[in-house]
């Protein structure tokens, strides 16, 4: 790989503003001089004051990118570098993440360079190293069980069958079995395979038992010295019973005296909550085919059998929608020269990618085979400035841009409720959704409309004297009715964030909303008829930083999240008991700002992702953090 011929370096000093300043210094590496060039950057530390630079002039913001150039005449020999600071922020940065993501030169020619960009420093404070977040462990039983069961009463043998191999197994429970190997070798590349079709002398014999009176996603194990049983119902239980001996078996071999696998007693296990679920963002940032198929792998070891797909929102509309090309040509590209803009850690090359429906299928198929359902979103109305860029005539066409309303720095993101097409395009859109997957589901976002959204658009005035309608959320709860009508023709629940319920809401029959603000927010849709999925990001968001550290990357918005606090949370929290059925289980959620690399992926993901698998599956009498701390570091990671 080239060197970098330019490189930016930031920090930041809680002085000198109300939110502290950026010093950035851009170091000209090349061996030319330098002049007449504008320096763009992403960071997810907006400056909202233009005035507050010096050395250097603000030229533009669209949300996350930002634009400056040098003083007139600044030339930069080869060797030389030129600093310019950045006050006025949005808000004060609190991790090494929160400076400059991605960086580019303009020069005079107008062609577009990379220049490279460090993590963000702090000055006039210690920075010290993140802490250790995993302690050492300890076990009482020596299984490597993830999660942990329901019921075990098991007995370590001091020795563990080379594989295990069925005995009389139906053409199904063959299948089923070279599935798991399958998933195990997907997983675990280099290690021997757990199961062998063939009996094996260094083997034990594993043999199958159907039980009616367990449910379809429990199962039973019982071990003898040359024998193990596995009963289930269920192809589901009987998936889940497999991953189990895989894992003991897998442990065993990977840390052999630590992990046992057992010669006696019995293994009786079933989920917690009906809902295991993980959410991946890939708006923000492109996950190739490969690496989604490898993540529902990740979530069926774990025993998760919900994958929440974020397809949609401002930087990016990632769905192939046939009837609207648009959506995957305009509507994914970022770059200098692009409608979109780069965005998160992209620089001077356009970057792309979307999910073509035969892509579509290959991965729900895949998910289907790990009995994972997936469940589509598409964020509405909110979170469309990708959308609208592809279909401007979704938009009113009559607001002054001044009158925009902005989240997350992009102004006028929200589709308009009283915009006819917008009815329409959402009508297409979805019969082709049905098409592509089969879940019960369909998620419709439904977050973080600003307040004052569409009040200056002519046609939505028209629309709310008309209707009788009252403010943004009165509006925004006209159009999710027609968005849960669509569903409902085509036979499909609505499910969205919390803020659905907002203006009056929806229909609360067929309808199933995610608490992501904070855990209250939970009990109060509960109270509303609701069914809920507990995903508060004090707890459940994967992007939260695990120490408060200046090195610790990761977002802040929640607080800190360390493993061991995801691990102690409880869904059920204060729910009063009549409620609790309303609870139907919980999920993590990847959203992709921070994830500009897979070493942070794996970083922030693991070990909190297990951590909720086991939250999801294991009932509260038998979770033990220092067991499960023993046990994580066996996990696969992307």
């Amino acid at each position: 790989m080239k060197p970098a011929e330019y490189r930016l370096e930031s920090s930041w000093n809680p002085d000198g503003g109300p939110n502290g300043v950026f010093t950035f210094t851009l170091f000209n590496l090349s061996d030319r001089a330098l002049s007449g060039f504008k320096l763009a950057y992403t960071s997810l530390t907006r400056v909202i004051d233009a005035a507050l630079c010096g050395n250097a002039t603000f030229l533009r913001r669209n949300a996350n990118f930002h634009e400056f150039e040098p003083p007139a005449g600044l030339v930069l020999a080869a060797g030389e570098s030129w600093t310019f600071t950045v006050a006025g922020l949005h808000r004060p940065a609190r991790h090494c993440t929160d400076g400059a993501k991605s960086a580019y030169l303009t020069l005079l020619s107008g062609k577009h360079v990379a220049v490279a960009v460090s993590d963000l420093l702090l000055e006039g404070g210690n920075s010290e190293p993140p802490p250790v977040l995993l302690p050492e462990g300890r076990l009482d039983l020596p299984f490597a069980l993830q999660p942990w069961p329901a019921e075990i009463d098991a007995k370590p043998g001091d020795s563990f069958p080379v594989v295990l191999y069925p005995e009389g197994a139906s053409a199904d429970e063959l299948s089923a079995i070279s599935a798991c190997i399958s998933l195990t070798r997907r997983l675990f590349e280099s290690d021997h395979s757990v199961f062998n079709l063939v009996a094996s002398p260094q083997g034990r014999a594993l043999t199958f038992s159907r039980n009616a009176s367990l449910n379809a996603e429990a199962y039973r194990l019982t071990f003898s010295a040359d024998r193990v049983t596995l009963f289930y119902s269920g192809a589901a239980g009987r998936q889940y019973g497999l991953t189990s001996l895989a894992q003991m078996l897998n442990g065993a071999r990977a840390s052999k005296g630590k992990f046992r696998f057992p010669v006696s007693g019995t293994i009786s296990d079933r989920p917690r909550y009906s809902w295991r679920g993980c959410h991946l963002d890939v708006s923000r940032q492109f996950y190739p085919v490969a690496d989604i198929k490898r993540l529902i792998d990740i979530l069926a070891w774990f025993k998760l059998n919900i994958f929440h797909w974020h397809l949609t929102d401002d930087e990016a509309w990632r769905l192939e929608i046939k009837a609207y090309p648009q959506l995957t040509t305009t509507g994914v590209l970022r770059g200098p020269d692009e409608p979109l803009l780069p965005q998160l850690g992209n620089g001077a090359e356009p970057v792309g990618g979307f999910y073509s429906q035969d892509d579509v299928r290959d991965i729900v198929a895949h998910a289907n085979s790990l009995n994972v359902e997936v469940v589509p979103e598409i964020d509405i109305p909110g979170h469309n400035a990708a959308t609208l860029v592809a279909l401007p005539d979704l938009t009113d066409g009559q607001e002054a841009p001044d009158s925009y309303h902005s989240v997350q720095g992009y102004p006028n993101n929200a589709l308009n409720p009283a915009v006819p097409l917008t009815y329409e395009f959402l009508e297409k859109v979805f019969d082709e959704m049905v098409e592509l997957f089969p879940s019960s589901y369909i998620h419709i976002g439904g977050d973080e409309v600003a307040d004052g959204s569409w009040l200056a658009s002519p046609l939505a005035r028209k629309l709310m004297a008309e209707e009788s309608i009252s403010g943004t959320f009165g509006l925004q709860s006209y159009f999710l009715k027609q968005v849960k009508t669509m569903l409902d023709k085509r036979g499909r629940k609505l499910a969205g964030w919390n803020e659905v319920a907002h203006g009056g809401g929806v229909a609360a029959k067929d309808s199933l909303l995610m608490a992501w603000e904070n855990p209250q927010v939970g009990i109060e849709l509960a109270e509303q008829g609701y069914d809920v999925v507990m995903t508060p990001g004090q707890a459940y968001y994967l992007d939260m930083v695990q120490a408060e550290a200046f090195q610790e990357p990761g977002a802040s918005w929640a607080g800190t999240v360390p493993p061991a606090h995801t691990y102690g949370y409880e869904a059920a929290g204060e729910f009063p008991e009549e409620l609790k059925h309303k609870l139907k289980g919980v999920q993590a959620c990847i959203w992709s700002e921070h994830f500009l690399s897979r070493g942070y992926f794996n970083r922030l993901v693991f070990p909190r992702l297990p951590a909720i698998a086991e939250a999801a599956w294991t009932p509260k009498a038998s979770k033990d953090w220092e067991r499960f701390a023993a046990i994580v570091p066996l996990s696969p990671r992307l």
